[in-house]
């Protein structure tokens, strides 16, 4: 029996509806939006809400604050790939069993060998005696940044040497490390910054950890919803994307029991059980989505929305692709915002002059949004560098 086929244009077709960036399919809320491309990245806190408010039909970034910081719908995560993500509440709880716990086991492994490799007698016994009293320091003060706990808790000004005896040995304080891995225990998350939306420096508060459930439970249904939004895709993609082993990749498919379909370029690849009719295509539509947006990371392949010519300016040395500009479900240029507000944009590709007015006009209403607001991104490009220096 010969396989169904996806073309490139269904596959982008799916991009528009289901990542909610085509107008009628915009989402009403931001847990929405999150659960839409499963999680938002948000190693650059300004990503999550440019990612965000490209997919929502309305709400300014006070509606995003609210969701991570009032009704705490939305959380950030350490977990796919070692890297911050945001996810919606209803999913954490996958997430952590799935991705984040193993990264926490890890993170804790690593810091007691760097406790015992500096020779002061720090052990298991001491790290939990400064977690206890960080979570203390938390439950009399509130909501709290690293410094002022630091100064709160003795223990977490402690500095070790960390790769002693090597020449890149050094020396660190232990405050970022016991939060980092506080944090990833899930027992305590981030609060708002100080300053603006744009700012990562968080206030922590104190928080129970999420529900255990079993792990290939739970990675099974973060394959089965990862399929959903980003299918057709492969083995490799997931993969790639979680960070999982192979082994633990194929087991959470298996659980799936994904099926198989053709691409255009001959090859083969996955989506979830019955998912291959067509895609209608929706209403032409144009973005501007921010560095390391889920639509351009969500696979290890990109070939049916990016140009291949188009990375050496839209990727940093490390892989992080910046700003992007999209028509239709392909990314067509790259954007970036003058000191004075404005927000420019270029073309690396011509996808006519229809399309152009509707770039310019999301061009606007991105400038209108965020208002006096500056975005800088944390991984910057070719691209973006040149448009931002004018």
């Amino acid at each position: 029996m010969r396989l169904p086929l996806v073309t490139n244009a269904e596959r982008r077709n799916r991009l528009g509806r289901r990542h909610r960036l085509a107008p009628s399919a915009r989402a009403a809320d931001v847990p929405q939006v999150a659960d839409a491309v499963i999680a938002l990245h948000a190693t650059d806190a300004s990503t999550v809400f440019l990612s965000a408010r490209a997919r929502l039909s309305e709400g300014e970034a006070s509606v995003i604050e609210r969701a991570l910081y009032e009704d705490v719908s939305l959380v950030r995560l350490l977990s796919m790939r070692n890297t911050l993500f945001a996810v919606s509440t209803e999913l954490a709880p996958y997430v952590d069993s799935s991705t984040a716990r193993a990264i926490a086991t890890k993170e804790r492994r690593t810091l007691l060998k760097h406790l015992q490799e500096d020779g002061q007698g720090l052990d298991a016994d001491w790290l939990a005696r400064a977690e206890s009293a960080t979570l203390d320091a938390l439950d009399t003060r509130g909501p709290s940044t690293g410094s002022q706990l630091s100064a709160a808790v003795p223990d977490l000004r402690q500095k070790i040497t960390v790769f002693r005896g090597k020449k890149y040995e050094t020396e660190t304080g232990v405050a970022t490390r016991v939060i980092r891995l506080l944090a990833a225990d899930g027992r305590i998350r981030r609060d708002r910054p100080r300053g603006s939306w744009t700012s990562s420096q968080y206030r922590w508060v104190h928080t129970e950890p999420w529900p255990a459930m079993p792990p290939a439970e739970a990675r099974a249904e973060l394959a089965r919803r990862w399929l959903h939004s980003y299918g057709p895709a492969t083995e490799a993609d997931l993969k790639w994307w979680t960070g999982w082993t192979l082994t633990d990749t194929r087991k959470a498919l298996a659980a799936v029991g994904p099926d198989e379909v053709r691409l255009e370029d001959g090859s083969t690849a996955l989506v979830g059980p019955g998912d291959f009719g067509p895609e209608p295509a929706p209403e032409p539509w144009a973005a501007l989505l921010p560095a390391l947006d889920p639509s351009a990371m969500g696979w290890a392949d990109r070939g049916f929305h990016l140009d291949p010519a188009h990375r050496a300016a839209l990727f940093d040395y490390a892989g992080n692709i910046g700003p992007t500009v999209w028509w239709n479900g392909e990314i067509v240029g790259g954007w970036a915002q003058l000191p004075d507000g404005r927000i420019v944009h270029r073309l690396l590709a011509d996808p006519g002059r229809s399309a152009g007015k509707a770039i310019a006009a999301e061009a606007e209403r991105l400038g209108s949004w965020l208002g006096d607001s500056r975005i800088t991104p944390r991984f910057r490009t070719p691209l973006e560098r040149e448009l931002a220096a004018g």
